[in-house]
């Protein structure tokens, strides 16, 4: 896991001639008071017109730590608790110290703090452990606690697929060959094979992209997944985050992401909100030289795959991500694909080591892309909606909690009082489900829960009335 929360950024401001002395002075006594240590800073930050200023310049250096810049539009588009009309109108922002502070996507720990002629502000560098997945929640459990903290498919992988794979064991001896498994992708959404990548699972997409399509303003759609970003920042990119709102239900309005920025990702049904958002919305997000990256691991779960881009050609710089890892139980034998145009499929592809796909995992792909395995996939779906009711219409029962937006994936997001303790309580009686304060744009009242049968969803009903109600006491 991450420690990202352990690191500090601290933005400072200043004006025309501020030494290099008091700057020092200000973050050092700023620190210290909040029980801080210099130590853990590792950036300053500021408008990008007082990167030149050289006591601010000069403190970062005393500091050992880099100056970063920031355009004065984009930090006056960051929420900031104390904002300035006379900041505001010298350099274009309404907290030069405390938006470059959050600029990262952290949490303000100490807010704007004064000297003479400088302000600072302190705040985590990353507010969420992007790392944390819901694995994390059972690695340690065995079969001790029911799983609701994953979202691969209950009782899987099938008895045909588990056949299919132990039958391609005598032919570890021979290096992969994935071309046999790269066409019938390519044919089961009617592409050209060099419109296919195969991956190890989706989060190997994740790096490719990250590391060979050379982005410059990347920004990531959140509440999602946690490890494009990651990926991205492990690639030394900054990422910029359009966080949706719960009183929108979680819906994107394409206006929210900046015009300039050449790599968006988005989740499409979204993990962990489960909004499936409209093809159109998102097919609107393309822009001439905009790589947009759709991530679509959860697409097969929807009913008819309503909304999915995959197998489109029209939308340009459009990046498709597919696992098979979910609705097959494959996590973990790590496959999964990608679908984009050719020139963009050739850069990822360069990224990979050679035989980045193992033979079994190729031969699962293989059989999860034939018309019969669609049709299991598809009733499968059918299934899961109405299992996903159950547990929505169960849920409407507790006043205590909130499901928000219309949940179209095999998971839901809900908001409960108490919602730590509660998963603590859940966990004493047998069933883990995922925090939601690791994702972006959340905090410690959310809960993911996997969409399991209905008699599981009876059974976990129980324990959340109870778990609630000595939660209350």
């Amino acid at each position: 896991m991450g420690d990202y929360t352990t690191r500090l950024v601290v933005g400072v401001g200043g004006r025309a001639g501020v030494s290099v002395a008091e700057v020092c002075a200000l973050i050092e006594e700023t620190l210290r008071g909040a029980g801080l240590t210099a130590a853990a800073v590792t950036a300053l930050a500021t408008v990008e017109s007082k990167v030149g200023e050289a006591g601010i310049a000069g403190a970062a250096e005393r500091f050992g730590v880099p100056l970063v810049g920031y355009p004065a539009e984009q930090l006056a588009a960051i929420d900031v608790p104390h904002p300035s009309d006379t900041a505001r109108t010298a350099a274009g922002t309404p907290s030069v110290a405390e938006a470059a502070a959050l600029a990262t996507g952290g949490e303000l720990l100490v807010p704007k703090r004064r000297s003479m002629a400088a302000t600072c502000a302190v705040a985590t560098a990353h507010a969420h452990d992007l790392r944390h997945h819901g694995d994390a929640e059972v690695v340690d459990a065995g079969s001790a606690l029911v799983d609701l903290a994953v979202n691969v498919r209950a009782d899987t992988p099938p008895a045909w697929l588990r056949e299919r794979i132990a039958a391609s064991l005598g032919d570890l001896a021979a290096y992969p060959d994935g071309r046999a498994a790269r066409a019938a992708v390519a044919a089961r959404h009617g592409l050209p094979v060099e419109r296919v990548l195969l991956t190890a699972g989706a989060a190997e997409a994740f790096v490719l992209i990250a590391r060979a399509l050379g982005a410059v303003r990347p920004v990531v759609v959140h509440p999602q997944f946690t490890e494009p970003e990651a990926a991205l920042r492990d690639a030394g990119h900054r990422v910029e985050r359009v966080v949706l709102r719960a009183a929108d239900g979680f819906r994107l309005d394409p206006a929210a992401v900046p015009e300039d920025a050449d790599l968006v990702v988005v989740g499409n049904p979204t993990n962990p909100t489960s909004v499936l958002h409209p093809a159109a919305t998102l097919a609107a997000l393309a822009r001439p030289g905009r790589i947009l990256v759709v991530d679509e691991a959860f697409m097969d779960a929807v009913p008819g795959e309503r909304e999915a881009l995959a197998g489109r050609t029209d939308v340009p710089g459009l990046v498709v991500l597919r696992s098979l890892t979910k609705t097959w139980g494959l996590a973990g034998l790590r496959i999964g694909y990608v679908l984009a145009e050719p020139e963009v499929i050739a850069k990822l592809a360069a990224a990979q080591p050679l035989w980045p796909v193992s033979t079994p995992a190729l031969v699962a792909a293989e059989a999860c892309v034939a018309p019969a395995a669609l049709a299991e996939a598809e009733e499968a779906a059918r299934r899961i909606a109405v299992d996903r009711a159950h547990l929505v219409a169960g849920l409407a029962e507790f006043d205590e909690v909130t499901v928000v937006g219309a949940a179209e994936g095999p998971f839901v997001l809900i908001q409960v009082v108490g919602a730590a303790e509660v998963r603590t309580r859940l966990r004493a009686l047998g069933f883990a489900v995922r925090r939601g304060d690791t994702f972006p744009g959340l905090d410690r009242s959310w809960l993911r829960l996997a969409v399991r049968d209905r008699v599981t969803t009876g059974r976990l009903l129980q324990a959340l009335d109870h778990a609630l109600a000595l939660a209350a006491h």
